[in-house]
């Protein structure tokens, strides 16, 4: 043990009096090293925190939920989208149907959405996103107020004309954001009042909800703006809790086809999709990424290696006289190698820190 330590010890001594002595040598060759550990953590950490963000925004369209639509979210250049476009919109009278049989379902939404321009006073914002929401919204996506507050059940009862901003949209009219509170804003010509401002989210990755540059206000005054039909309609159903997804998807599409009385053969003319499918998606392809990024950071990693493996080949080769003069008396040459890897190690590890 003790000889262990004692060749661990001047292999350390040799490493640093080779740092001293060839500054510019070893800087250079621990610079690869130093690259290489750089790339390993830059390209791990760029790759997992991209994959974390666009897991944060998968979840916030809903845990353990549904999304009824007219069209299917699985993507694909083979998808019929003629199919779809044919499909009967989805009603906000589904969502009651479902509701009354639905026994696994927790909270159910319908929501619209659409663009719109935004005026107060003197001021103009465009391309606003807009959504008509019923009551249960926010039990499925997290609403967080900033300043004010979120609508009560009798405001979305009697469609009375309130609304909640996002947190750019106030910035953008009112200079700052608490300033909005109790300001009324006109849309399509028609006044709604600021009781709310959402907490500021960020830019989504994924083009989402996009809360900051929004709007919400209840479904019955939208309906007075807006045609529904043609403002993607969709309800969102989330699961009680310990349901599994494909149990409450399940589920569903045997309600739907019951609402619109389709026909054992005959094909569904709507989609139940399972959001939480997407994070499995994401999770397959960010694996593949990460094999990338740990063979790129490899080959950095292996072309600092070259490097050091370079500066111990002239090392060995200075230091010839010495290694004979152990030889002669008596050292094995596994001795004054494992000394040589050891020094190299130890190189190695400065570089790496």
């Amino acid at each position: 043990m003790f000889k262990v330590l004692k060749i661990l010890w001047f292999s350390f001594l040799m490493a640093m009096r080779e740092l001293r002595s060839n500054k510019l040598r070893a800087f250079l060759s621990l610079f690869g090293i130093t690259i290489g550990i750089f790339c390993i953590i830059g390209v791990l950490a760029t790759v997992n925190s991209l994959e974390y963000k666009i897991q944060t925004e998968i979840k916030s369209f809903g845990e353990n939920t549904i999304y009824i639509d007219k069209w299917d979210y699985s993507g694909g250049s083979d998808q019929p989208f003629w199919k779809y476009e044919k499909r009967p919109n989805i009603k906000i009278e589904e969502l009651k149907f479902i509701e009354q049989k639905s026994e696994l379902m927790m909270a159910g939404a319908f929501f619209v959405s659409a663009n719109a321009n935004i005026n107060f006073e003197n001021v103009d914002i465009k391309g606003v996103n807009i959504y008509g929401i019923t009551p249960k919204y926010n039990s499925i996506q997290t609403i967080d107020i900033e300043y004010g507050r979120y609508f009560t059940e009798q405001e979305f009862s009697n469609g009375t004309n309130v609304c909640v901003i996002g947190n750019t949209v106030a910035k953008e009219l009112f200079g700052e954001d608490y300033k909005a509170l109790g300001q009324l804003i006109s849309i399509k010509g028609k006044k709604l009042l600021i009781i709310g401002i959402i907490k500021k989210i960020g830019e989504e990755l994924l083009g989402g909800f996009e809360y900051d540059k929004s709007v919400l206000f209840n479904y019955h005054y939208f309906a007075g703006m807006y045609n529904p039909k043609y403002c993607f309609p969709k309800i969102m159903i989330k699961g009680n809790p310990f349901v599994k997804t494909v149990d409450l998807q399940n589920e569903l599409i045997g309600i739907m086809r019951q609402i619109r009385k389709i026909k054992p053969k005959e094909d569904d003319n709507f989609s139940c999709n399972d959001v939480a499918s997407f994070s499995k998606f994401i999770e397959g392809v960010f694996g593949t990424v990460n094999l990338g990024g740990w063979a790129i950071a490899g080959l950095s990693l292996l072309v600092g290696l070259f490097g050091v493996a370079n500066i111990m080949f002239v090392t060995v080769r200075e230091r010839r006289s010495q290694i004979g003069l152990k030889k002669a008396i008596g050292a094995k040459s596994g001795i004054i190698l494992a000394e040589f890897l050891i020094e190299s190690a130890f190189l190695c590890i400065i570089g790496g820190l």
